[in-house]
């Protein structure tokens, strides 16, 4: 086998891509993430030519990766060391196995990591504590925090050694628990479906209709349910939340929004949310959308709507950028 190290994973995987033809490459991304997709597609627009001993190598190395996951999932780890030493001889075979063992970590109990803790904690907490702990050490840090604090004070402590003395699981124990768990959890709820709805979820939704629509929708839930339509505007960001951002942020903001734009979001809004903005603008600006507001006339309700819908995108585009931040709900402690 020809050696290939002086490449990177992307680029064995850019080349994986052009040996494979459109066609086969096609239906590979349909598996891939966006971001996997967009590095790949990069990689592969970069990718000079290449000796046909060097791509070769690569495909060598990509099918017996490929034989040893193959082997390894449908027969165990005695099994895969067995076939992999005859095929590639037992120096390579051990390398593989390390390599599929380490990539299959990252996959173990997938099911559990888009779970829901409370869900999870009903699975688990019967359990023995080495299984909990065993258990944690897959899940999401978030899941796996909020779990312990729920354990009975009696198996905190023990569950927590065990996760910090735990060192190397045999992939058969792994396996087996995490067949015997997502059986389990089938039983409780189906976990493709616990991250689809609920009020994170219509929050999101609600921050991306127009104002009109979210007005009438909030009038009538927060009659039929005020508990509920308040728990969802805990979760959004509307115009008037402006007055919560601090001051750098709202400086942010208002680069990235046109006067006449700002003018007619203002023409509608609260002496509160106008005041804030106003005080975070220069003089100039100040004044420049003052004079707009004072010649703006007869101005429709739909189109001061839409104004700050706009600014309302801008600041939760700043915010997924990392540029701005939001707090609500006393949720967020910032430390300046």
């Amino acid at each position: 086998m020809n050696s290939n190290t002086s490449l990177t994973p992307r680029q064995k995987a850019a080349q994986i891509i052009i040996a494979l033809g459109a066609d086969v490459a096609s239906s590979i991304f349909r598996f891939l993430q966006e971001e996997e997709i967009e590095k790949i597609t990069f990689e592969v627009t970069r990718q000079e030519a290449m000796s046909p001993e060097m791509s070769d190598s690569v495909v060598e190395e990509f099918y017996s990766l490929c034989v040893a996951q193959k082997v390894y999932t449908e027969g165990g780890v005695a099994y895969a060391r067995n076939v992999l030493e005859k095929a590639f001889g037992a120096q390579s075979a051990a390398a593989l196995l390390d390599r599929v063992t380490r990539t299959l970590r990252t996959k173990a109990f997938e099911f559990i990591r888009k779970s829901d803790y409370k869900n999870l904690m009903n699975m688990i907490v019967n359990e023995h504590p080495q299984t909990i702990a065993l258990i944690l050490s897959y899940a999401r840090a978030d899941q796996a925090s909020a779990i312990i604090a729920e354990l009975p004070k009696e198996q905190r402590v023990d569950v927590v050694e065990r996760i910090a003395r735990m060192d190397k699981t045999s992939p058969d124990v792994i396996k087996h628990v995490e067949t015997i768990l997502e059986r389990k959890f089938e039983n409780i709820v189906s976990y493709e479906l616990l991250e689809v709805g609920g009020i994170n979820y219509i929050a999101e939704i609600m921050n991306n209709i127009d104002r009109g629509t979210e007005k009438h929708i909030f009038d009538e839930l927060g009659r039929n349910d005020p508990k509920l339509a308040e728990e969802i505007r805990k979760r959004m960001f509307v115009f008037e939340d402006i007055t919560i951002l601090d001051p750098m942020s709202i400086q942010r903001f208002l680069r990235e929004v046109e006067a006449k734009e700002m003018a007619i979001a203002l023409k509608g809004s609260n002496k509160e949310v106008t005041a804030v903005i106003f005080e975070n603008m220069s003089q100039r600006m100040s004044e420049t959308i003052k004079s707009e507001i004072e010649y703006l006339h007869n101005v429709r309700v739909r189109d001061v709507e839409e104004a700050q819908q706009k600014i309302v995108a801008i600041i939760r585009r700043l915010e997924e950028e990392g540029e701005i931040v939001i707090t609500k709900g006393g949720k967020d402690e910032i430390i300046v």
